[in-house]
């Protein structure tokens, strides 16, 4: 399975994000030193999340990023695909004629893996920020 640290961190920041922010900015700074996440990478991170429109920046010098949606409407999902990321069980392409093996026929286990990555995306679909919280003890107010 791949699912690289872009999708990984992309969504830790965010859980983070979502647990700090009380009502005001949280700093790309802050979250870097809490996640132990270069800054320079969350940088490049939240200009994908701010183009997706899943979190704004507010300038000044409080400022830093809030999310754009209550977290129980971000989904991990809406995250991993925010940073162009996806989560692939297949070397070959689904729609691809040539198999898996560069043959003419799919792999012996083409439909196990292609059947896991659906399993894997439906759950990302169905968990949102709220529940990574939650399952930490963190209630968020938005």
């Amino acid at each position: 399975m791949k699912l690289t640290t872009k999708g990984r961190y992309a969504v830790m920041a965010m859980a983070d994000l979502a647990a700090n922010q009380n009502g005001k900015p949280v700093s790309l700074t802050d979250i870097s030193l809490r996640q132990n996440i270069s800054l320079s990478y969350l940088e490049q991170l939240f200009s994908k999340l701010k183009n997706d429109k899943l979190v704004k920046s507010v300038r000044g010098s409080s400022g830093g990023y809030i999310l754009e949606k209550n977290p129980k409407d971000i989904t991990i999902s809406n995250i991993i695909y925010a940073v162009d990321e996806q989560v692939k069980t297949l070397n070959c392409k689904k729609e691809s004629k040539k198999g898996c093996n560069g043959k003419t026929a799919k792999c012996i286990t083409h439909n196990l893996w292609d059947e896991l990555e659906n399993h894997i995306n439906d759950f990302f679909q169905k968990v949102n920020l709220n529940d990574v919280l939650k399952q930490k003890g963190i209630e968020t107010k938005k």
